[in-house]
Formats: structure tokens, C-alpha cells, sequence
């Protein structure tokens, strides 16, 4: 069972201004999120005692990161009892996780657990793939395989894993689309999204491909932003001004090598090992889950999660979201309420984490699932690494169970 057993809790969240080419730099829009999170706790910034973020101070690339740990703890003048930022976690949201275990075992009171980006901004000079090439002359690891042949964007990886699921199981571009519509038509509910204008199935299959079967809209937008989520101590949270949220689970397994294309079965990924890990911790199930906040930096690693968190059987991706109905706002799983990164902007996992807060405090506003919300599975993360997290309103679980007890 789960290693927190109630004893980590999420206390409050809070967003940057967010936007393509805001001219901001990254370190101030960490700040104003980090701000809103710990005023939407009901806390003071001498209240926060931990701090956690991916991926630190390294920046592969122009704007992937807007601050590191030590330079929020500057900026805002913290006395820390705790710590960490690295890229070498558990995925984008493995902070988060490293934090609920810090509070659950009194590490921490309360930690502040952020994501910041500026890409919009920082790459404004010349095109996303000139930012990405960057680099050392010799290429290493990973990318001594695929250089050579000029696939040094995650668009290509991705899109010769979704080639060969395609293949295999009869996924076609018209299922797979359904995820940037759905992600749109949420967006446009949005104050905050990038894009929030309506995106047709015509207009989807008339874009230009960027690595096929891949085209633009299947892509995540870069974007200026940050995420802050304040991670407490259950005992700690008494009488703070929300209702706190429990993390139940999660899960971060790597079960087979650190890779993009050595899977003993390419029509998977990390996400799977992810899930397994995380289910194993809770007596919760798939069915249980009443809205789903899954990583689409590409639309196929979206299909990805849903067949790895148990909500279709592997291969039945497509026909689950075909139509878009089970997946919208009114469905049986509402899929990335705030229009995910396809529409919303590229938040990474706290932006997915953030959103499913949101909506199990009931404030989504035009997006919010049109269901009672008691739980709620936010993901992060594709191919060889990636990370899951579930959140609950546990009175609200509660009170739901009560309700359909026998008589």
C-alpha cells in the first residue's frame, strides 16, 4: 500500500501569468507563482520550510527552466529545513513525490513544489529546432543513435513509436485527433490557454506534418509560465483555508532501460511501468477516477496513459476517445480540463497536477467536469520515463460512498 497513508497533502496552488513571447524573465514568473500558491494555502512565505522542482537549475535548452531551488529560496528569503531540484527524478512530477515523502515523514511542514518555463521567450530568435540542436559538437548517450540521421527533436521519437501502434493496433489519425480537439474545445474554457480558438476536425487533418504521423496540432505549445503546488504535512494543515487535498498514490517505476526505442514492446511505455506502481499502493481503481489530467506533449503519448492507467485494454486507445464523447467535460472521464500543453501551453506535470486541484476544489468555472469530483489522476511524462500522481477529496469519497452503500 501507499508509502504517505494520508500523511501528505496538497494546501494550495497558484499560476503565473502564462503566454507566448510575455518578455518576462523566468525567475520572476517562479516567484509570482510560488506567491500564489503560498497565499492560496493561507500560509507566509516563513511558513515554508521545503522546496522542490525539476529540473533545477540545468537548462538544456533556452527557457526550459526559469529558476532553480536555491534561487526561489533566495529570492523569497526562506529558511529551508528540506530540498531538492534535479533532472534526474522522477519525471516532472517527481518533486512532488520526493516532497510527500519528506512531509509524511516530518521532514517538511510545508514545501513548495514549482515548475517554471520561459521558452516562448528565451528561443523568440530563431526556431525551435535551432534551440533544441545546441549543444556539444559530439553528440552522446542517446542521441549518438539518432543525430546522425538529423532526429534530434522528441517529435520524431514519438512518432515512429505511434507509427508502429498504429500498425498494430488500427489507430487512425482521426481517433488520434481527438485529443487536440478535446484539448481545444476544454482550452476555450480557459482564461489562461494559449489557444483558445475552436479547431475543427478539417482543420486538424489540412495542417502541416511535422513528423508523420504527427502534424502541428499534435504537437505542445512552448510557452512563458510557472506552477507552484504547496505540499503539507497532514497534522500541519489544520485550519489552513482549504479543505486539504490527499495524495493517495503514485508512482514512478522504470522497468526496462532508460531508452526511447528498446521497449520489449514498442506500442508501450513508461507510462506503463508508472501506473503499475502507483495502482500497486491503493486499494482505489481505474473506476474510481473522475477526471483524468495526462501529459499530451504529444497527442499519442496521451493514448499512451489512458491504456497505461487502466481505463481502456491495451490496443483499444483509439476507439475509447473515438467521437471525443467519453473524454469531454460531460463524459465518463473528462481528459485535461484546462486544454492540456496542446492548447493551454507547455506547464509540464505540475500544470496537469495544478488543473486536477482545481477541479477536485470545484473552480474550473466553464471547465470544470460536469460530474462530482472525488478523485482525480494527473500524469507527466512519456517513453522511457514519466510519473503519476492520485488526489483525492477524501470527505467527498466519503460522503459518495455512504450514497451508494446497501440499505
Amino acid at each position: 500500500m501507499s508509502p504517505l497513508g494520508g500523511k501528505a497533502v496538497i494546501t494550495g496552488i497558484g499560476q503565473s501569468e502564462t503566454g507566448r513571447r510575455l518578455g518576462r524573465s523566468g525567475q520572476s514568473l517562479t516567484v509570482e507563482a510560488c506567491l500564489r500558491a503560498i497565499v492560496d494555502a493561507g500560509l507566509e512565505p516563513d511558513d515554508i520550510d521545503g522546496i522542490a522542482t525539476y529540473p533545477g537549475a540545468l537548462s538544456p535548452s533556452p527557457g526550459f527552466s526559469g529558476a532553480g531551488s536555491m534561487q526561489l529560496h533566495d529570492a523569497l528569503g526562506l529558511r529551508t529545513r528540506w530540498h531538492m531540484g534535479s533532472a534526474e527524478t522522477a519525471g516532472q512530477l517527481g518533486p512532488v513525490m520526493s516532497a510527500c515523502l519528506a512531509a509524511a515523514t516530518g521532514a517538511a511542514d510545508h514545501v513548495v513544489c514549482f515548475r517554471s518555463v520561459w521558452e516562448s521567450t528565451a528561443q523568440s530568435g530563431g526556431d525551435r529546432a535551432s534551440a533544441i540542436s545546441r549543444g556539444p559538437s559530439r553528440a552522446g548517450g542517446f542521441l549518438e543513435w539518432v543525430a546522425p540521421y538529423g532526429a534530434m527533436s522528441a517529435a520524431t521519437w514519438v512518432a515512429l513509436l505511434c507509427s508502429r501502434y498504429m500498425h498494430e493496433h488500427r489507430l487512425t489519425r482521426e481517433q488520434l485527433a481527438q485529443i487536440a480537439l478535446t484539448c481545444r474545445r476544454h482550452a476555450a474554457g480557459n482564461p489562461a490557454a494559449v489557444y483558445r480558438e475552436p479547431l475543427s476536425l478539417d482543420d486538424y487533418l489540412a495542417a502541416r506534418m511535422i513528423s508523420t504521423p504527427l502534424c502541428l496540432y499534435d504537437c505542445d505549445v512552448p510557452c512563458d509560465g510557472a506552477v507552484a503546488v504547496i505540499v503539507s504535512r497532514a497534522d500541519a494543515a489544520r485550519g489552513l483555508r482549504r479543505d486539504p487535498l490527499t495524495v493517495e498514490a503514485f508512482g514512478h517505476g522504470v522497468s526496462e532501460r532508460h531508452t526511447w526505442d528498446q521497449r520489449r514492446d514498442l506500442t508501450t511505455m513508461g507510462a506503463h511501468d508508472a501506473a503499475a506502481a502507483m495502482w500497486a499502493q491503493t486499494s482505489l481503481t481505474p473506476a474510481d477516477v473522475d477526471v483524468a489530467e495526462l501529459y499530451d506533449g504529444f497527442s499519442y503519448i496521451t493514448l499512451q496513459w489512458i491504456e497505461a492507467l487502466g481505463f481502456c485494454a491495451h490496443g483499444q486507445a483509439g476507439s475509447y476517445v473515438e467521437g471525443g464523447h467519453r473524454i469531454a467535460l460531460e463524459g465518463e472521464l473528462p481528459l485535461n480540463t484546462q486544454g492540456g500543453q496542446l492548447s493551454g501551453g507547455r506547464l509540464h506535470g505540475l500544470g496537469f497536477l495544478h488543473e486536477a486541484c482545481t477541479q477536485l476544489w470545484g473552480e474550473g468555472g466553464e471547465r470544470q467536469a460536469l460530474r462530482d469530483v472525488d478523485v482525480a489522476v494527473a500524469a507527466a511524462g512519456g517513453g522511457p520515463i514519466a510519473g503519476c500522481l492520485l488526489v483525492s477529496r477524501r470527505q467527498g469519497r466519503r460522503r459518495r460512498a455512504r450514497a451508494h452503500a446497501p440499505k
